[in-house]
């Protein structure tokens, strides 16, 4: 072991001393070791990232006094009310703040309560308003900003938020009392169709990472042989030539290590406040989990001496010259073959077909297929991985296999035909990375749109009937009728239905292991009421009974609470309220209900205003307008917001949306996107250091051939066609992997693969990063072809 070290110890030296040809070589590999340590670092900080976010947005969700142990003491401190509304493109979130006592508590981020009148903003949002573009959402939100919102109390830098202060709040407004902040939901768990789309998520973008590390540590693979051969001839023993070379590579990567935890934190400090994709985040949140660091700290190093001992047990390295194993024996088949069969069987191993239900796109909710046990999990990222580990073992073979085969053409062809037949390796492995990429691309994108429908909700609606929903949680048949009247004079807004829905219930005597009948009234003018029902002929002061068009179970229901003649009770029910009673008049019209525009069907006792006392109506009742929209008339979108601000800050404005995407499937695909990028722009950035560092190896050849008299055109189409063929080959062995890993992973979920030609988009996107990297590469190519590439020592 100590000569081992000292060898190691020595390739070190001979990487950092020399000369520029030593520097250039090993500052080429901490370059590419850099560009995938900095992905690896990435991908280590995202359940470190996940977490503090979820923290982030748990600190400052507000929560009332309760009976637990934890908040049974507290007292409430602060009225507030959701004021979240839509800018454009953007989503706003932000509260209503009133104190309720002489020292409120106050939501993180902030150091005093906005006062009546003004609010605190996020930067970003102090930005939006302060620029041209902010003029309509100036209108929205006419407060004075005094304060900024701090890091703490926002999820994102990029966020949108803001805490106004109020004097209307109350609870009959819809306000609710907060006793402190860091109230959260109870996680729902990730669907077992998404548990199997991240792990593949992960697979395939990490895969082209550790392939690339691999590739980088071997650059210069040639002139290093030679230096070894003249180890050799001053008395090295092979075995201590391959320690020195891999001395060499454990220098590079070391260099890489530092050089992509620079990469690393600079790029989390650019990319983190910018955002893609609507994602940002504080660098700080950026870190990667400790012992996920240590292992990407142990494992590149640890892997650049491993894959150089490996390459070189192929290559004879004696004191007069390098002769490589790889012509005199022809790649095996049989193991490269059994990798992926390893991979498809394990994939087999992991679904349970008497677990596995088809998941339904329409209500009830999906039943999501079920995994067999604990561990199919651990065994699909093993199949997965081995599936296209398998395939990157291929391409080499199928590289020689065909160019093997190759014979005439153009001049240029020819040179590039008989590099590849001397040795096809190294464009192998150039490709490598994005042939992983390519199928995985392939299987992912199979596997989500054969999924896509289970995380899409059809909900009914009627969009052609109205656009926007405006909301508001407590009864007001004065803020309904001031809303008809606000929004019809609204630009844009072309008809408005206004209602306010309400509970009552049977106050006669009911059994006591029975149900009291309980059902809806709905307070509406009668152009509201047609909207929601049948109705022949309306007038004020007329009440119908309102039955499901084909519920029969519910429309008995209706039937035990709205009886004709009979009184019916408004009150909420609260301990200690006493009874609003209200007569169902004995005229009451029974007609069936029809779906609203928002797709509801609503059902229970319809009334005109003239019919009841508003002031009957229970305080849960919730007040309502439906709007349609000419949609041409230029932010008609806008100005209905800015009408509801107007009327009342809490008023919630929804748009009516015919399906409505899962989140959690919606935050994957955004996931998603961002890490293709990443993954993308590592692989580009690879093959061009890859491409640049081949030419540069090759220099003496390519400028002997032009003091030959060979064409500099004739030369760079030699090189394109040395990258065109391998990528090729490449991009036809992943689309056939990638859709038969597609098809397996949908096998486990108990799907069909429902687009076949998702691979040509994916394809081309690979082709082109071939062609580009061949394209920034022809300036080095110029350079290389002048006659001092003559110049030896």
């Amino acid at each position: 072991m100590k000569r081992r070290l000292h060898d190691l110890g020595l390739g070190i030296r001979f990487a950092l001393g020399g000369g520029r040809e030593g520097w250039a070589r090993t500052l080429l590999t901490a370059l590419g070791v850099g560009l995938g340590v900095a992905l690896l670092l990435s991908a280590a900080s995202v359940p470190g990232l996940v977490d503090h976010r979820a923290a982030r947005i748990h600190d400052r969700q507000p929560f009332s006094a309760g009976s637990d142990k934890n908040t049974k003491n507290l007292r409430a401190s602060l009225l507030y009310a959701g004021a979240d509304t839509e800018y454009r493109d953007d989503t706003i979130g932000g509260k209503l703040l009133r104190a309720a006592s002489a020292d409120p508590v106050l939501p993180p981020g902030l150091a005093t309560l906005p006062a009546p009148g003004t609010m605190a903003v996020s930067p970003a949002l102090r930005e939006l308003l302060d620029s041209p573009e902010g003029d309509l959402l100036r209108t929205r939100l006419p407060y004075e900003i005094t304060a900024t919102i701090g890091d703490a109390g926002l999820v994102q830098p990029s966020e949108l938020y803001y805490y106004a202060g109020s004097t209307a709040l109350s609870t009959e407004s819809g306000a609710s009392m907060a006793a402190g902040f860091g109230n959260i939901d109870e996680e729902r768990p990730l669907d077992p169709m998404l548990v199997v789309l991240v792990i593949l998520i992960c697979v395939v973008l990490l895969m082209p990472v550790a392939i690339f590390i691999a590739t980088a540590v071997r650059f210069g693979g040639e002139r290093r042989d030679r230096r070894l051969a003249a180890l050799r001839l001053v008395g090295a023993d092979a075995r201590t030539t391959r320690w020195i070379a891999g001395g060499e590579a454990l220098a590079g990567s070391a260099l890489g290590l530092a050089t992509g935890t620079l990469f690393f934190l600079g790029g989390a400090e650019l990319v983190g406040p910018l955002g893609l994709w609507s994602f940002g985040f504080f660098p700080a949140d950026l870190r990667p989990l400790p012992w996920l660091a240590l292992v990407v700290a142990v494992t590149v190093p640890a892997l650049a001496v491993v894959v150089t001992l490996a390459a070189l047990r192929s290559v004879v390295i004696e004191p007069l010259g390098v002769v490589r194993g790889g012509r005199t024996r022809r790649r095996r088949l049989w193991w490269r073959l059994a990798m992926p069969g390893v991979g498809v069987a394990l994939l087999f191993v992991s679904q349970n077909p008497e677990l596995r239900t088809a998941s339904l796109s329409v209500a009830p909710p999906p039943i999501a297929v079920q995994l067999m046990d604990a561990a199919a999990p651990l065994s699909i990222a093993t199949g997965a991985t081995l599936v296209l580990a398998g395939l990157v073992s291929l391409l080499p073979w199928l590289v020689e296999a065909v160019v093997g085969r190759l014979r005439g053409g153009s001049l240029s062809w020819q040179l590039a035909v008989r590099r590849l037949q001397l040795s096809s390796g190294a464009a192998s492995r150039a490709v490598s990375g994005i042939t992983v990429a390519v199928a995985g691309s392939v299987a992912l994108q199979m596997f989500s749109v054969s999924i896509h429908d289970d995380f899409d909700k059809v909900t009914g609606a009627d969009a052609s009937r109205a656009q926007y929903t405006v909301l508001a949680d407590y009864p007001d048949t004065k803020l309904a009728e001031r809303m008809i009247e606000a929004f019809r004079e609204t630009p844009g807004v072309h008809k408005v239905i206004g209602s306010v829905t309400s509970y009552v219930t049977w106050p006669g005597p009911v059994a006591d292991d029975d149900i009291r009948p309980t059902t809806t009234l709905t307070l509406g003018d009668c152009a509201t009421l047609r909207e929601l029902a049948h109705i022949d002929s309306c007038r004020d002061g007329d009440t119908f009974v309102v039955h499901p068009s084909s519920d029969r179970e519910r429309a008995a229901w209706v039937d035990r609470t709205a009886r004709l003649g009979k009184p019916v009770d408004t009150s909420s029910g609260e301990p200690g309220e006493p009874r609003r009673l209200w007569t169902l008049p004995a005229s009451a019209r029974t007609v069936i209900g029809r779906p609203d525009p928002a797709g509801e069907v609503q059902y229970g006792i319809f009334v005109t205003p003239s019919a009841i006392d508003t002031s009957l109506l229970t305080s849960l009742a919730r007040t309502s307008a439906m709007l349609t929209v000419d949609q041409s008339v230029p932010d008609a979108a806008e100005h209905i917001r800015n009408t509801a601000a107007r009327l009342s800050p809490t008023l919630r404005v929804h748009t009516v949306r015919t399906i409505e995407r899962d989140q959690q499937y919606a935050g994957i695909q955004t996931g998603l996107q961002a890490a293709s990028l990443a993954t993308l722009g590592l692989i580009a950035a690879g093959m061009l250091i890859s491409q640049l560092e081949q030419l540069r190896e090759r220099r003496r050849l390519l400028a002997a051939l032009v003091a030959f008299g060979t064409r500099r055109a004739t030369l760079a189409g030699s090189v394109l066609w040395q990258t065109a063929v391998p990528v090729v080959l490449g991009i036809s062995l992943a689309v056939v992997g990638g859709i038969a890993l597609g098809a397996l992973m949908l096998r486990i979920v108990g799907k069909t693969i429902s687009q076949w030609w998702l691979f040509l988009p994916l394809a081309g996107a690979g082709a082109a990063v071939i062609l580009a990297v061949t394209l920034l590469s022809l300036p080095a190519l110029w350079r290389l072809m002048r006659p001092d590439g003559l110049r030896t020592e």
